[in-house]
């Protein structure tokens, strides 16, 4: 293992072969805090009882945390089968959503702790797909990794052919956060990794991955050009200056849910997270045009609408300042504004390495969420 540290001002690296990015780690160790109210149809004592706090893992899912929520509510619960879910400023949370995906698309204004109210009666089968149980979420979180295996080798043999043992360990990692045993059954599955001519020059400026090492028993990882994507499209009428002020989403149908892969062909240039975004939404960008400086408040030229269709930042420093907090607004000529993009509780400039943002910033399915708030005009009535 090697260490450097950060001294004088010179960025200093640590490698350490087994151990993910720093970057990683903050994602992994990233929690939201919440405050978890019972609904109150389904109190049946009073007082009624306080509400629970507890942090929710970013890369975990909602009823995963049920074995932590319903202590504090089953004295006050009605006669019935419990089947848990959460719902948000009236919004039932659709379970299969990362928690930190769901923070970041539902709460411009981060909100802390984070208010949700949790239903154990009354399941609103007509929103959200069933959930009966830890499997549901289990196996759903597998489909994803077979799809994104799919969509980075072009078939996922590698995930089907996983051994049980490696199925319960890589599943019990996301249940216990733990980076190192993910780390180690996923490098079996020998993914591909995003590696671009740039981003290979920037290597000295950030942590090698376990998975950019070759293997002693085996070969190096393939390069990928297929980047597995979901991106949530969070469409808004009104204008709005401060992300508090943004309108509260109270149906599932202001929200695209989009899954586009990113293909990537090298040509020497560094692709970023502006070129991504441009492929991913082409109704934005009716012609490519080159980031610059700021290109998030640049006004890019389009002929097309788009259909109505907390986590820390690493301490690299080039990588670090390419993260802004700040507002992210990209103009269109006909109305259309794209207010924030949010990536894991960050809000990126659109000129960083988009190899840096998919190797760590992905979630551990291997796909890359990206939340983003879209202003659409209403066309005036006369």
């Amino acid at each position: 293992m090697k260490k450097r540290r950060e001294e004088k001002g010179e960025l200093k690296i640590m490698e350490n072969k087994g151990e993910g990015t720093e970057a990683q780690k903050y994602i992994w160790e990233g929690a939201i805090p919440l405050q978890i109210h019972l609904h109150e149809s389904e109190v049946t004592n009073l007082p009624a009882p306080p509400p629970a706090m507890i942090l929710a893992p970013r890369i975990g899912y909602l009823p995963l945390l049920a074995q932590k929520v319903e202590p504090f509510f089953s004295n006050s619960l009605p006669p019935g089968v419990d089947t848990i879910w959460f719902e948000y400023n009236g919004l039932p949370l659709k379970w299969y959503i990362p928690t930190g995906v769901l923070f970041d698309l539902l709460c411009a204004e981060p909100e802390r702790p984070w208010n949700l109210t949790v239903h154990f009666r009354g399941y609103p089968g007509n929103v959200l797909t069933p959930c009966d149980s830890e499997d549901s979420v289990k196996w759903s979180f597998i489909n994803s990794f077979k799809e994104a295996a799919y969509i980075i080798n072009g078939n996922c043999k590698n995930v089907m052919n996983m051994s049980q043992s490696d199925q319960l360990e890589l599943w019990r990692s996301i249940m216990d956060g733990n980076l190192d045993s993910y780390l180690r059954i996923s490098s079996k599955l020998k993914f591909g990794i995003l590696v671009d001519d740039f981003s290979r020059q920037l290597n000295i400026s950030s942590p090698k991955s376990p998975e950019s090492t070759q293997n002693a028993d085996g070969p190096a990882p393939a390069k990928t050009g297929r980047i597995p994507v979901r991106l949530y499209v969070r469409t808004i009428n009104e204008d709005f200056d401060e992300l508090e002020d943004a309108p509260v989403v109270d149906s599932w149908d202001r929200i695209s849910y989009i899954n586009r892969p990113v293909e990537i062909h090298g040509d020497g240039k560094c692709f970023t997270l502006y070129d991504a975004i441009t492929k991913l939404l082409p109704e934005f960008f009716g012609e490519k045009l080159p980031p610059k400086d700021d290109v998030s408040k640049e006004e890019v030229e389009v002929e097309q609408r788009l259909s109505p269709e907390e986590t820390n930042k690493s301490n690299t420093e080039q990588s670090g300042e390419m993260l802004n907090e700040g507002i992210v607004s990209c103009s269109v000529s006909d109305g259309t504004e794209i207010k924030l993009l949010r990536i894991q509780g960050i809000e990126p400039k659109m000129e960083i390495p988009f190899a840096w943002v998919v190797n760590n910033l992905m979630n551990p399915e291997h796909f890359l969420h990206i939340c983003v708030y879209v202003k659409i005009q209403e066309p005036i009535t006369i």
